[in-house]
């Protein structure tokens, strides 16, 4: 099956559980599922064997999962593997949504496979599945500028300029999602790739 032609069965969004990690950047993964739900007009219900919060949507005349798992990032894993395990979901139709450093707020990319690149939560999505070809929704959040300064950027609420960046990139990344999860990758790919923050 060719990139254009792949129809995503299973979306997940990475974050931190509670209400103190909930405005923070590492959680973008969480806001870009949340509003995802919203526009498909779902929501989230808990599931204790899948180790997550679940919500079902059609789309196209198919079921289309979103999941925040909700243990702490470096084992998020769990809830994604056991989603996709049960509904027989091969992992590349999953789409996961997470922060990336190594882009600028506002900047949104999309790819399949590679590495974890130091990201936690990919790191146990690779080690509970086994596998790396699943694809990635990379939501730029910027960089402090040292490595030692990653881990208390991230977990704490960026300033106003920073968050706005976010949100205007998730709304580019909402926008192409419904073409995104219906198949044409190639299109949402590009119409998201091409979009310059203000």
């Amino acid at each position: 099956m060719a990139n254009d032609e792949i129809q995503f069965q299973l979306i997940a969004g990475l974050g931190n559980p509670g209400a103190e990690y909930e405005n923070t950047l590492h959680n973008a993964g969480f806001w870009y599922v949340d509003r995802l739900a919203q526009e498909l007009g779902t929501t989230f219900t808990s599931d204790k064997k899948a180790f997550s919060h679940v919500a079902k949507a059609r789309l196209a005349g198919r079921t289309v999962y979103l999941v925040k798992p909700w243990n702490f990032m470096n084992n998020s894993g769990q809830g994604v593997a056991a989603v996709a395990r049960f509904f027989k979901v091969p992992v590349e139709k999953v789409l996961v949504a997470h922060d990336e450093i190594d882009l600028p707020p506002g900047v949104v990319r999309v790819k399949q496979g590679g590495g974890h690149g130091g990201h936690n939560g990919l790191r146990d999505i690779i080690a509970k599945t086994g596998k790396k070809d699943f694809w990635r929704l990379r939501i730029g959040v910027g960089h402090p500028g040292h490595k030692s300064a990653v881990s208390g950027y991230v977990l704490k609420r960026a300033p106003g300029t920073i968050e706005a960046s976010v949100n205007e990139g998730l709304d580019v990344a909402i926008r192409q999602s419904l073409t995104l999860i219906d198949g044409d990758v190639r299109i949402a790919t590009q119409n998201i790739h091409t979009h310059k923050p203000t």
